[in-house]
């Protein structure tokens, strides 16, 4: 009898083992996001609540497809990739898998932002994001110097602005050149000829506008150094960037193009073979709590699509998010769309023979 009572302890002994150690497990939340959307503070309180804690990985949108796609969408138990960025990715590679909306507090998510990301992730009639993070990309200027000249992307290529411009050698200049010379991109991303044909277009402008270039900057760090050095008094930048620089310098700030300024929506999305779906549920809902949503805006820069969200954002930047935009500007914010397959191969050549000619 003791031997059975010796190997029953033992049976449970390692029972209880193995479901400690699936517990500790599944109180790890593994998350793939962006610089600023997972504050401390925030991952503290969520651990305090839920009793689960969250690894975060930084990252942009190619590393995580790179990673996602590298492990068939294991190694993450969420990510966040921007919204246009998913059913591509999804039809390609199957690194995601569709997200159980009755386990979303949508009631506490802006109505318009939700049913948009919900259209552009939907792949084969399943759902594949919802929102979190937004943000826009326009004009960084000195108004005071720049101001009267520059009033759409194209303006950077200006005769008076000239040797005094920057901005990058990627996608959002070839669409922000586009729409401000009267051409629609986004409606065209089915047609490849006419996307080619567009593409052709603006390669010619930017060419023609290199001399205006003082640089082509690859980071915000960069940037903001050339605006500060007053090397740069226009440029083409993330709303956040202009709102940081107005802080010390209030001649400059972020300005939205006569055109429109491009708008991007970073997403929650399940990577394919999550281990802690529950906890990714939990971490959605609570960071679009008002309280919690505020503090992320605060620590990021960018709002969220949380309701009430800007509740407790600070003051200044509120203050400088709507001297920036009006109602207007805001209505006229191109989201970008879902990128069809092959475009982006297609930008890759226009850019490459942008950089090297002379």
């Amino acid at each position: 009898m003791k031997k059975f009572k010796g190997l029953f302890a033992g049976v449970v002994a390692i029972a209880a083992t193995t479901s400690l150690t699936n517990v500790a497990q599944a109180e790890t939340l593994r998350l793939l996001t962006w610089g600023g959307y997972a504050p401390e503070a925030v991952i503290e309180k969520f651990k305090s609540e839920t009793g689960i804690d969250v690894e975060v990985t930084k990252s942009n949108n190619e590393d995580m497809i790179s990673k996602l796609r590298a492990t068939g969408g294991a190694g993450f138990d969420l990510a966040q990739p921007s919204q246009d960025r998913i059913s591509g990715a999804q039809a390609e590679f199957d690194i995601y898998k569709p997200i159980d909306l009755s386990k979303i507090d949508s009631s506490q998510m802006i109505t318009s932002m939700l049913e948009a990301t919900k259209a552009n992730t939907t792949f084969d009639g399943e759902v594949y994001g919802v929102p979190h993070v937004w943000g826009t990309s326009g004009l960084v200027m000195n108004t005071k110097e720049a101001g009267d000249t520059v009033k759409d992307y194209a303006d950077l290529c200006d005769p008076a602005v000239a040797g005094r411009v920057s901005y990058r050698l990627k996608r959002p200049t070839l669409i922000g050149f586009a729409y401000s010379m009267g051409l629609d991109p986004f409606a065209a991303y089915n047609d490849k000829a006419k996307y080619q044909g567009i593409l052709d277009t603006v390669t010619a402008k930017l060419i023609d506008c290199k001399a205006n270039v003082k640089a082509y900057w690859t980071g915000g760090d960069q940037l903001m150094g050339l605006i500060r050095s007053g090397e740069v008094k226009a440029a083409m930048a993330w709303d956040t960037g202009g709102w940081k620089l107005n802080k010390d310098m209030a001649d400059v700030t972020f300005v939205a193009p006569k055109s429109g300024a491009l708008g991007w929506i970073d997403t929650f999305a399940l990577p394919r073979k999550t281990k802690a779906e529950d906890a990714a549920y939990k971490w959605i809902n609570f960071v679009m709590q008002p309280e919690i949503a505020s503090m992320i805006t605060n620590t990021a820069g960018n709002f969220t699509a949380a309701k009430g969200g800007d509740a407790n954002v600070d003051a200044d930047l509120k203050a400088r998010f709507n001297a920036s935009f009006s109602q207007a500007d805001i209505d006229n914010i191109k989201w970008y769309p879902t990128v069809p397959a092959g475009l982006e191969e297609m930008e890759g050549k226009a850019l490459d023979k942008i950089n090297a000619a002379n």
